[in-house]
């Protein structure tokens, strides 16, 4: 947590309302998502109960599964499932593109908390490899079903990606409330934080949200008081009736099941739609346009894939693509925290608290300050800036110089004059930095007009560069070395990964 989130967080305790921590949205929100709940049997990792699903609030879809433990019926609630999700996702690639094109849209989940990432991710493992021929076979659907949601849970992991996204996690990397990082995980609580009824505050009513009666919890797991008084003897009508052969008895006690459960899962399906219209009234951050076109590509790519061969993912990475997806990763994750911090100022202001910023008035400029030790004069102008921000920025550091137009512009820190004398000179702030300029200014002897910011001009400097590392040279598969197992086996699909266990 940033000492932002935290001073957040306190004022939120102190008004009575969640506090914005972000002044853009951080995440793409499509225009057509599809909302996915599921519920989990108790002790059973991964053993489907519930799930409400779809794209339209008005019309959401429950699927019901009265025997988890049973393995037909769980594998025709993924059918059931994978008949909703399957023509979701077909309806982004319904029209013929090229190799080096990219569907124009994607789909995007929403699962309610990481609880529903995960789930996700285990329903994805379990369906993935299942065999849709001889003993056990499963209808076709299952394992397709199988690897996309395999796909989006790997997208998952990828920064800024927003194929899919959990609802809790979204609205708190936008908002603080005033109770613990362990109570905003229930997303009732939370969302009462953030939009609480009229005439009540947030704490008001998120203590009124812990009624599991009235807001149950979000899933996967079910509350335990529903499952003892209410869940069970629901099961055990069915398993009477079905016993008994009673069909209209089974009928009876299979809708009163299942309207058990759809009492659990209706409000957060309103929940859900109320979060996407928050997140909605934030505008969009700039650079999430090039993130949404790589999930684009992406999409389209495992589109491609299914197409030519269909075969599911392995069941882990080899040593060579691993040590790829790590590096790509910590990539994205540099790229986004430069981006989010050029773009949003409550952002940059947490850089600035951690000293890696500052921001203050230009108090001194050197405009016709040049360079003429290399092949070529070229304009290297000083300017100074006084700052009341704590600077941890060490003398040689490269700095991003950042101007209220929105311009970009190398520089080198090559002064730090701290204390209040060096600032009562210049009446501005308590500490002096003069920065080295070395871009922007364009390509002849002097500064072209505009490149040199003027005196009194506002500037923020960060270490945020944006300058990285270009990703070193990977060895090819079978080049791995013997202290990572040496080149990989083939990997293909066998009886084994057919035969792997739902949890």
């Amino acid at each position: 947590m940033t000492m932002l989130t935290s001073l957040a967080r306190a004022l939120a305790a102190e008004r009575g309302r969640a506090e914005l921590i972000r002044t853009v949205r951080h995440v793409h929100l499509s225009p057509r998502p599809l909302v996915f709940i599921p519920l989990e049997l108790a002790g059973e990792a991964n053993g489907p109960l519930a799930a409400l699903v779809g794209d339209d609030p008005e019309k959401p879809h429950l699927l019901t599964i009265s025997e988890p433990r049973n393995r037909t019926q769980r594998f025709a609630w993924a059918a059931d499932l994978a008949a909703i999700v399957l023509p979701y996702i077909d309806s982004f690639a319904d029209a013929d593109i090229g190799e080096d094109e990219a569907y124009q849209d994607a789909p995007q989940l929403l699962v309610p908390n990481p609880g529903g990432l995960g789930f996700t991710r285990l329903l994805g493992r379990s369906t993935r490899f299942r065999r849709t021929q001889g003993e056990y076979a499963v209808p076709e659907s299952v394992p397709l079903l199988g690897r996309w949601l395999t796909f989006f849970a790997e997208r998952s992991e990828v920064p800024a990606s927003s194929l899919i996204l959990s609802m809790t996690d979204a609205l708190t990397a936008h908002w603080a409330t005033g109770q613990s990082a362990m109570e905003d995980g229930h997303l009732a609580a939370l969302l009462a934080w953030i939009d609480p009824p009229a005439g009540m505050t947030g704490a008001e009513a998120a203590l009124a949200a812990e009624d599991p009666g009235k807001w149950p919890p979000a899933g996967p797991a079910t509350h335990p008081d529903f499952d003892n008084d209410v869940l069970e003897g629901r099961v055990r009508a069915v398993r009477s009736a079905a016993d008994a052969g009673d069909e209209g008895g089974l009928n009876r006690a299979q809708a009163g099941f299942a309207a058990a459960l759809r009492s659990q899962l209706e409000p957060t399906w309103s929940l859900m739609w109320q979060g996407v219209e928050l997140l909605r009234g934030l505008r969009e951050a700039d650079y999430l346009g090039k993130r949404w076109e790589r999930d684009r590509w992406s999409f389209s790519g495992h589109v491609r894939r299914l197409a030519d061969d269909g075969a599911p993912q392995a069941r882990r990475d080899n040593a060579v693509r691993a040590a790829q997806r790590l590096s790509s990763l910590e990539r994205d994750q540099q790229f986004i925290d430069v981006q989010a911090a050029f773009e949003d100022p409550l952002v940059m202001a947490e850089q600035r608290m951690s000293g890696e910023a500052f921001a203050g008035s230009a108090v001194e400029v050197l405009a016709d300050r040049t360079d003429d030790t290399g092949k070529r004069t070229v304009p290297r102008p000083w300017v100074t800036i006084a700052t009341a921000d704590g600077v941890l920025i060490e003398v040689g550091k490269k700095v991003k110089v950042v101007r209220a137009t929105g311009t970009r512009q190398d520089a080198i820190v090559r002064i730090v004059e701290p204390g209040d004398e060096a600032g009562a000179e210049r009446g501005v702030g308590t500490t002096a930095v003069t920065v080295e300029l070395t871009s922007g200014m364009g390509r002849k002897k002097t500064p072209e007009p505009g490149g040199v910011p003027a005196v009194g001009e506002f500037l923020i400097a960060t270490t945020l560069t944006g300058d990285f590392q270009p990703s070193p040279k990977w060895p090819e598969k079978e080049e791995t070395p013997w202290t990572h197992g040496g080149p990989p086996p083939e990997y293909v699909p066998n009886d084994e990964d057919a035969g792997e266990a739902w949890s």
